[in-house]
């Protein structure tokens, strides 16, 4: 599932943002968030660099976090972070992000439900903020 809205909102600040939820299952691929703006890194497990064992439909293990150039923001991607507000960059709920995102959820009218965590099998990218495969250069480069 992957699907673009204008409908999540912040709910320490009332901002509005567009969103996308990533189905890492059918990607392949792992994901971390930032843990100072909550930018979202997106791993492919296709792409990996040779000798990296990253687990995919799920986020980063903490052995990975060092393996990842750090964001632009001057975060570091964890295991252990969250998305973030884009305008006040607190950390969202995924319980309370439950109500908009199933509301604009597709899948939602056949049963599908929202993991209520930002950890597991989906990931959210928020207002665009996403980084592909953002791997050292020493990591690259064996």
């Amino acid at each position: 599932m992957s699907k673009t809205s204008t409908n999540g909102m912040c709910e320490h600040c009332g901002a509005g943002f567009k969103y996308q939820i990533i189905h890492n299952g059918f990607n392949e691929s792992s994901y971390a968030y930032c843990d100072s703006c909550g930018m979202t890194a997106l791993l492919d497990g296709w792409k990996a660099p040779q000798g990296i064992d990253i687990p995919i439909h799920q986020e980063i293990a903490p052995r990975t976090e060092p393996l990842l150039q750090p964001c632009t923001c001057g975060g570091t991607f964890k295991a252990s972070a969250a998305p973030r507000g884009p305008r006040c960059a607190e950390v969202l709920s995924a319980e309370k992000a439950t109500a908009w995102i199933e509301e604009d959820a597709a899948g939602t009218s056949m049963g599908w439900r929202w993991q209520r965590s930002w950890r597991g099998l989906y990931c959210i990218i928020v207002d665009d903020r996403v980084v592909h495969d953002n791997w050292c250069a020493s990591v690259r480069a064996t």
